[in-house]
């Protein structure tokens, strides 16, 4: 089993490559283009779709109806495995990442990423300052924006989340943007972060929770939308999680 594990990681792991490599030339004109990077990151979201596709990965969405068409969001979702940010290809709309600026040094994907999404060096004041600026403009210009408010793969537990840091929530506060919840279910039983990075056969499952209103809100409210989206994202996973038994799990996956 094991070594249908592996040569099943290679398989997937060289066909991200290949994919992301012929997607590529598509992303530098929508980076090059005035007024085309929207265009990148739908072409983004079709990468996603159809890379889950060829990998023999279904991904059950719940909840796609609480998001409406032409309103941007904070979308806030647990981060346990290298799976979930290609997963987060299926939030719709038009919807800008911000990840870790050591995606910057990823030879070819680094420009991309760098160019149609948000790098955020967490040790830098003056990195904070300008990806809390750029994801402002973003919202201003009617995208989305995807954070996972771990602040990386932190979980030494999971389905236990680690505690959530304050920049997804003070921003939708600003900005008065509703916040949505998603739960990735089970990607760290199919890509576990162990070390070993062997990939695993399931069905992923993808969650996305009732927006939560910040209009009105003040910087007082902070921590309570913070332990709010905490314990929606948390509660489904023990929901989904009830027992660590991966082969019952994936089977509530369907």
């Amino acid at each position: 089993m094991r070594l249908v594990r592996r040569i099943y990681t290679l398989y997937v792991a060289l066909l991200y490559l290949a994919s992301f490599l012929l997607m590529f030339p598509f992303f530098l004109a929508c980076i090059w283009i005035p007024g085309m990077k929207p265009y990148g990151r739908k072409i983004n979201r079709l990468w996603a779709k159809v890379y889950f596709f060829l990998i023999f990965l279904p991904v059950k969405q719940v909840g796609r109806n609480h998001i409406q068409k032409n309103q941007p969001y904070i979308f806030v979702a647990n981060h346990f495995s290298y799976l979930d940010i290609a997963m987060m290809g299926f939030v719709p709309g038009d919807v800008v990442f911000i990840g870790k600026s050591s995606i910057r040094k990823v030879p070819l994907f680094g420009y991309y990423f760098k160019n149609l999404h948000i790098a955020l060096d967490r040790s830098s004041m003056r990195s904070r300052g300008e990806v809390l600026a750029r994801a402002k403009k973003a919202l201003d210009e009617g995208s989305s924006v995807v954070i996972f408010p771990e602040g990386g793969i932190t979980s030494t537990r999971p389905p236990e989340l680690s505690s959530f840091k304050n920049g997804a929530f003070s921003m939708a506060i600003e900005k008065q943007i509703p916040i949505i919840p998603i739960t990735l279910s089970y990607n760290h039983l199919i890509l576990p972060d162990d070390g070993a990075l062997l990939m695993n056969f399931g069905k992923g499952k993808l969650v996305f929770h009732s927006p939560i209103m910040t209009e009105g809100l003040t910087v007082k409210d902070l921590p309570e939308i913070k332990s709010r989206c905490f314990s929606i994202i948390q509660e489904q996973l023990w929901r989904d999680n009830p027992d660590g038994n991966f082969p019952n799990i994936l089977e509530k996956a369907v």
